[in-house]
């Protein structure tokens, strides 16, 4: 194990210098054979690379080109899971900005819920919403339509931000937390889509469905929370081919690490989670494996407790982006550089590749 990131950072060096020498010397012989094809004088070397660098700019270092904002006078937005993190967050930006916003607390008697309560506003309404409850979720769905100013204009958004994550391989890992983690993240996103469509097709409305860079590439110890994910992402893009005729859009926001911004992931939940994995693991697992290698990668989750940016505003605005814009994205992506460029590299190369990079 101890000459693994060695090997890592040799593969990562040869990798670059390869991409250098394509980009360098394959690059402008390709641009000169599509400029005669085109008809346009060949480029030099020097143009191609100043060409490359341009376009580069335009898709990573500019701010997004505006594309129409919708008024928000009028308009309300369902967002689940309200208690902590960026759901608390949506809430009081929602709620600045204008709309009226209905605010899915797990808790309705929780410190999240009694401070959006604390803003004594009628445009800011708390509702008690378990995803996991059919019977909450139907209960929503009648205080919604009842507060809303005009019932037959329909509802403007609903945002599934409600959530859970968890870590661990996968033989570690029981069932029924592989069944527990996709009962909120997965079932509980389709089954509020599913209570509130009707009144979001009925504004030709938006859907924003909260997944995670996760939800696009897998990793060690997170088989449950990417399999939730993965499933969010699919479930998007077949619900988004099913609303176009309605005029209905649909958008997923794939946060990327935001562990000190939200608090999703401490010290001390590691620590109970990490008890948990070890005592509920076969005693053939637990020989197999050794307490020496599941202490090795425990203390790797504990490393990420500090990791991650530390501002959640990028979140807030691409969500606000897909809720408000006339033209909205159909992914977003708040994350920073090295991970947008693994998540590229590990959905755009061949496997064999990006293995050899990242594990």
């Amino acid at each position: 194990m101890a000459a693994l990131p060695l090997v890592r950072v040799a593969l990562l060096v040869a990798f670059s210098v390869f991409l250098t020498l394509v980009l360098g010397f394959g690059l402008p012989s390709v641009l000169n054979i599509f400029a005669r094809y085109c008809g346009f004088p060949e480029a030099s070397v020097t143009e191609s690379i100043v060409l490359l660098y341009a376009l580069f700019v335009l898709y990573v270092a500019m701010p997004r080109l505006p594309r129409g904002t919708v008024t928000v006078e009028g308009k309300a937005v369902l967002i689940t899971g309200c208690d902590t993190g960026f759901g608390l967050a949506l809430a009081k930006h929602f709620h600045k900005l204008g709309f009226t916003v209905f605010a899915g607390c797990l808790f309705k008697d929780g410190e999240g819920a009694k401070e959006l309560e604390s803003l004594h506003s009628e445009k800011l309404k708390v509702l008690q919403l378990d995803v996991c409850s059919e019977e909450q979720v139907s209960e929503a769905l009648q205080v919604l339509t009842a507060g809303l100013d005009e019932p037959e204009k329909g509802l403007w958004a609903v945002v599934n931000n409600a959530g859970i994550s968890t870590f661990g391989e996968v033989e570690f890992t029981t069932m029924d937390t592989y069944k527990q983690v996709s009962e909120v993240n997965l079932w509980g996103t389709i089954r509020v889509t599913k209570a509130f469509l009707p009144l979001i097709r009925r504004a030709k409305g938006r859907v924003v469905n909260i997944a995670s860079m996760y939800g696009r590439m897998g990793n060690a110890l997170r088989s449950p929370y990417c399999v939730s994910k993965y499933g969010v992402e699919a479930f998007s893009d077949c619900l988004r081919y099913e609303m176009k005729a309605w005029g209905v859009k649909v958008s997923v926001v794939e946060p990327g690490n935001f562990i000190v911004a939200t608090g999703i992931l401490t010290r001390d939940i590691v620590t109970t989670t990490a008890e948990k994995l070890w005592k509920e693991a076969p005693p053939g697992v637990q020989e197999d494996y050794g307490k020496g290698h599941f202490e090795q990668y425990m203390a790797l989750m504990r490393s990420y407790c500090n990791s991650g940016q530390r501002e959640i505003e990028p979140v807030l605005d691409d969500i606000t982006d897909a809720i408000t814009s006339k033209c909205p994205y159909t992914r977003y992506n708040p994350m920073e550089p090295h991970w947008w460029i693994r998540m590229q590299i590990m959905t755009h190369l061949p496997a064999a590749i990006s293995d050899r990079l990242y594990f």
